[in-house]
């Protein structure tokens, strides 16, 4: 086992013992820091011209977006927050893929700004600040927090 493939067993073991001992709000911030970081990824293989793992590195985040975020939601008790919320993840996939074949910048940029924006609000919604202790949290941020979005 060479030191790169060393390297990501212990990241996959961390990440693995991160999800079995987290609450539900701390799985959603996984899940975007997650696609913040696919992102990032994407950018720097933009930078530098590499098409195959800017590609592999969207598709991650988009995956992320698509299979973790939007399918969490809970449609039913989330209400006109959640639809909000399953329309804005769309919007980003597509976005997302449109950056990959323009190759613009500016799609990645967006979509992380937008990540951070919701990232921020279960961060402040894990930490108590929405008015209510974290151990009661819904299963969605306040709308209020969310609708600057």
């Amino acid at each position: 086992m060479g030191p790169s493939s060393a390297a990501r067993a212990y990241a996959q073991v961390g990440v693995e013992t991160g999800v079995h001992a987290a609450n539900p709000i701390k799985l959603v911030l996984m899940l975007y820091d997650g696609a913040l970081q696919a992102i990032a990824d994407a950018a720097r293989h933009m930078a530098a011209g590499r098409i195959a793992d800017k590609g592999q590195a969207i598709s991650r985040a988009i995956g992320i977006i698509d299979s973790g975020l939007a399918v969490s939601l809970d449609t039913t008790r989330g209400g006109a927050i959640a639809a909000q919320l399953q329309e804005l993840y769309a919007y980003m996939g597509r976005r997302l893929l449109l950056a990959s074949l323009r190759n613009e910048r500016s799609g990645l940029d967006e979509v992380a700004r937008l990540l951070r924006e919701l990232r921020s609000a279960w961060s402040d919604l894990a930490a108590g600040k929405q008015g209510q202790p974290a151990a009661n949290a819904p299963s969605h941020p306040s709308t209020e927090r969310l609708a600057a979005v």
